[in-house]
């Protein structure tokens, strides 16, 4: 399963085809550029095992450089164009890539301190090498040595420099998939039929991962640019799109559509609606099942790729709340002292005989998501029910601890975001005299009711999460901001809100 068979079977079909249309990849392009830019990177010194690094937005251009890292044996590390400098610098001094890919246009937006040893190939023009250039001469044919590569991608930072995530190299012949993927592409039926809509930035490793599985049978990727609700039903719609990928804060402005815009889209073709990133709010959930069938795919897995689960939607209109049973790995609940919990009981939630993975460069955090058992950790918190599904709760770092009761923020947020004047919500604990910490919320508007006025709003908040939570859980007070500040990936960066009521709390700050 590679782009060079479909090249042979199909060299004219589109491989990638951008939201506007403007951008457009047969296999027989993406095979041969692809091929090419391997030959390339041989050439100036790249053996199995280094490194290049992607700089990108989402030109489709990034994928075809993907997949000459990935039939190279090399590891291709995706840089999110919307890191400051300092993080860009930290992932580009860290990952021991050797060549840059990039755009002098992003090159001119930030400063950036790139290492001595580090060749940079432009896409557009520049002072430097450009990518077209630089690869013409070369062969269209596979490399001789040509192996399977992967992806070391850093996780998006939101509570500290970003971690690069490595797995061994087994050099395996091109074609050749993980048991993991494998797992993928049966559980969520990729074959050559797939027409995938691709919703989200491309150094995201779930778009990215599941772009080059779907190239690998064949298929085809639409590419959006920037996620907008509206377009995502319109694309659908146009291209026939069978399988699709989203995050809950999608669902949220999906459902926020006006009832027209909803009621006049066309997704009769839609097949698979896979979800991840994030729990989705029971509510959100069951209204995009009741909108759009029983199409959505919930899996819950992180960069690590360490263990998997994976929830239907008959079966979360069974479990709700639920992000399914382990595919990939074996669930385990752990205490504090690494105990195994039993179903019902809250706790630290690990994998057992997952994937295998470190963080490069960084033996103590590596250490630290493994227990004594070699058992692995995301850091999240939940619980299993008698029937082996999980529950996540929360990060264990967001967890609120208040007059000694453990708040899970993430069961609060749920519940503002079913609230028809709540677009999105974040949650987390502040100083407090009496408590050591108080439950505060910020919660971005929906557009029709930002008309209201705030306090009176905060207080009809306030008493809705008083009708439906304990009154320990809920928000002591509430502020309104035009937008959270989340990731186009919809992790949110919930340090950022939290950090300035600690400043003078800095053990507590993370």
């Amino acid at each position: 399963m590679h782009p060079g068979l479909h090249n042979q079977l199909r060299p004219d079909k589109l491989a990638f085809i951008s939201a506007d249309g403007q951008q457009q990849t047969t296999y027989r392009q993406l095979d041969q550029q692809s091929n090419q830019t391997a030959h390339f990177l041989s050439s100036i010194g790249l053996k199995h095992r280094d490194g290049i690094a992607i700089l990108l937005d989402n030109d489709l251009r990034f994928l075809t450089i993907a997949w000459a890292a990935q039939r190279s044996g090399l590891y291709f590390t995706p840089v999110s164009t919307f890191f400051q400098a300092v993080e860009v610098n930290y992932i580009l001094g860290n990952c021991d890539a050797r060549v840059l890919f990039t755009k002098q246009s992003v090159l001119d937006q930030t400063t950036l301190t790139l290492p001595p040893h580090l060749t940079v190939v432009t896409l557009d023009e520049g002072p430097n090498l450009n990518w077209a250039d630089a690869i013409s001469d070369f062969p269209v044919t596979p490399q001789a040595d040509a192996r399977e590569g992967a992806e070391m991608i850093y996780s998006s930072g939101t509570t500290g420099l970003p971690k690069g995530v490595r797995f061994d190299l087994a050099l395996s012949p091109v074609g050749t998939v993980s048991e993991l993927i494998a797992k993928r592409i049966a559980m969520h039926g990729v074959d050559d039929n797939t027409k995938y809509l691709s919703t989200a930035p491309l150094y995201h490793s779930a778009p990215l991962r599941y772009n080059l599985m779907v190239s690998r049978l064949g298929g085809t990727a639409v590419i959006m640019q920037k996620f907008d609700a509206e377009q995502a039903l319109k694309l659908i719609e146009q291209h026939q799109i069978t399988h699709s990928q989203w995050v809950p804060t999608m669902f949220n402005r999906l459902l926020a559509l006006p009832q027209s815009a909803r009621d006049s889209a066309d997704l009769s073709s839609l097949q698979y609606a896979i979800h991840a990133a994030a729990p989705c709010p029971v509510d959100v959930k069951q209204a995009m099942i009741a909108w759009w069938g029983n199409i959505l795919y919930e899996y819950y897995s992180g960069t690590e790729s360490n263990g998997s689960t994976a929830i239907t939607s008959e079966e979360s209109l069974r479990h709700p709340g639920s992000v399914g049973r382990a595919f990939h790995g074996t669930l385990r609940i752990l205490d504090d002292d690494y105990n195994i919990l039993p179903a019902g009981a809250i706790g630290a939630v690990y994998f057992e005989n997952g994937t295998d993975f470190s963080y490069f460069k960084d033996a103590a955090k590596t250490a630290a998501a493994k227990s004594p058992q070699g058992w692995t950790t995301l850091g999240d918190v939940g619980y299993l029910d008698d029937a082996g599904y999980l529950y996540l709760k929360d990060r264990k770092s967001f967890m609120i601890i208040s007059g000694g009761v453990n708040i899970y923020p993430q069961e609060i947020e749920d519940l503002l975001i079913s609230h028809e004047a709540v677009l999105d919500a974040a949650v987390f604990g502040v100083p407090d005299a009496d408590f050591g910490e108080a439950v505060k919320a910020v919660v971005e508007c929906n557009p029709s009711h930002k008309s209201q006025a705030p306090d009176a709003l905060a207080q009809s908040l306030i008493a809705f999460c008083r009708a439906n939570l304990s009154h320990i859980k809920c928000p002591k007070s509430i502020e309104f901001i035009e937008s959270l500040p989340r990731h186009p990936t919809g992790k949110l960066y919930k340090a950022k809100l939290r950090a300035p009521y600690w400043q003078d709390h800095p053990s507590q700050i993370i």
